[in-house]
């Protein structure tokens, strides 16, 4: 049974969510505090964090976070700006969902997060063009150098990776990426995430070999040989 940290300021936003969430098998811990919540870290094994707090902005309390425990952490936030969904994902934040959201969206969302952290015991090292990508810890070597790509980042690119040859529609690449129906997803920060991951991964991001756009439907592994 997974533990969910709660940091949420608004009682009844909080207690609702406690409430679906414990339905749902998970164990929760709530805070309407960001700093008093670091003592309830270690104890989590997943981190619901609203941005806006009444004692210190999330994104603040997201690094200090990271610095008691490595542990998931979803933003919630009524701010659906591009630059703070960016921001919040950049700082290597797990997800970020907009209020007001379905609870079934959300928990959704957690499951999906819960599965990327859970331990495999088999070893899997995949190897494309001259990058290795360890899939057990979430790494991307190229040159054997670690490319820092965010958590979202990584996973949009390992699915190109895990389906060689398979053209991605936007649609569906923001589908797979929020494990949700596409009427959840804001489309607007795709082609930013594309950018920033060639430009991690790419020899010339200008001219891209590894994640090439197939004009007019989308994007798809290249091919090594061409």
């Amino acid at each position: 049974m997974a533990k969910i940290l709660l940091i949420e300021d608004d009682e009844a936003i909080s207690q609702g969510l406690e409430y679906y969430l414990k339905q749902e098998g998970f164990m929760i811990l709530t805070s309407y505090q960001g700093l008093s919540s670091l003592d309830m870290v270690r104890e989590a094994d997943l981190v619901l964090l609203d941005v806006n707090l009444p004692d210190i902005n999330g994104f603040d309390l997201f690094k200090q976070i990271k610095k008691v425990k490595e542990v998931p952490v979803i933003f919630l936030t009524a701010n659906d700006l591009e630059v703070s969904i960016v921001m919040g994902l950049d700082m290597g934040a797990d997800d970020y969902v907009t209020k007001p959201f379905k609870a079934k969206e959300l928990v959704s969302r957690i499951k999906t997060v819960l599965r990327r952290y859970t331990t495999k015991d088999n070893h899997n090292v995949i190897k494309v063009f001259d990058l290795t990508i360890d899939t057990n810890r979430m790494l991307v070597l190229k040159n054997n150098k670690d490319v820092m790509l965010t958590a979202l980042e990584y996973k949009i690119f390992l699915m190109f990776v895990l389906n060689p040859g398979v053209v991605f529609t936007r649609e569906k690449i923001l589908a797979n990426v929020w494990d949700v129906n596409e009427e959840y997803v804001n489309d607007n920060a795709l082609t930013v995430y594309i950018k920033r991951i060639r430009e991690k991964i790419e020899d010339n991001s200008a001219n891209p070999k590894i994640i090439v756009t197939v004009r007019g439907v989308g994007y798809k592994l290249g091919d090594e040989n061409v």
